[in-house]
């Protein structure tokens, strides 16, 4: 399936979503890991986030999601990276995701909720890994030298 600039513009009358989550990245040597989620049916990456439940901050909500689709809950909140937008995969919904940067020593994880990731991988930050959503891609690629400082104490 390739994603299309269609998901980017937001069609009249499609109620909003709020959403959140994060980017995961942990030191091994010299080299930078993101703790990513794999779809089921699809072979790209994409980035741990989920809907806010009611009476969840925006922060607890991307920490349960990471929790739920790649299994790490030992989590250091760094910064908030960037919001996102678009429409949901079925285009039922317009999408406003909160992604923070989290660091984590957490090494052995697996996802919780399986529904629609059962897989999670270390995937090296260098190069930045192909993502199934082009916006996740994009704010990698644009924190990459942001997400390189903290791990390496910059």
């Amino acid at each position: 399936m390739h994603i299309d600039q269609s998901w980017y513009q937001r069609p009249q009358g499609v109620p909003d979503s709020e959403t959140a989550g994060g980017v995961v990245a942990r030191k091994v040597g010299d080299q930078i890991l993101l703790a990513l989620a794999q779809e089921q049916i699809y072979d790209d990456y994409v980035l741990p986030k989920g809907h806010v439940e009611p009476g969840e901050s925006i922060e607890e909500a991307a920490r349960r999601e990471i929790e739920e689709e790649v299994g790490i809950s030992d989590l250091t909140l760094i910064e908030l990276l960037g919001v996102k937008e678009r429409l949901d995969f079925n285009k039922t919904e317009w999408k406003k995701t909160h992604y923070f940067l989290f660091t984590t020593e957490q090494a052995n994880a697996k996802p919780t909720h399986t529904e629609q990731h059962e897989k999670m991988h270390w995937v090296p930050l260098d190069p930045v890994p192909k993502f199934f959503w082009p916006e996740q891609q994009a704010l990698v690629e644009e924190n990459r030298e942001r997400i390189l400082n903290v791990l390496n104490g910059s």
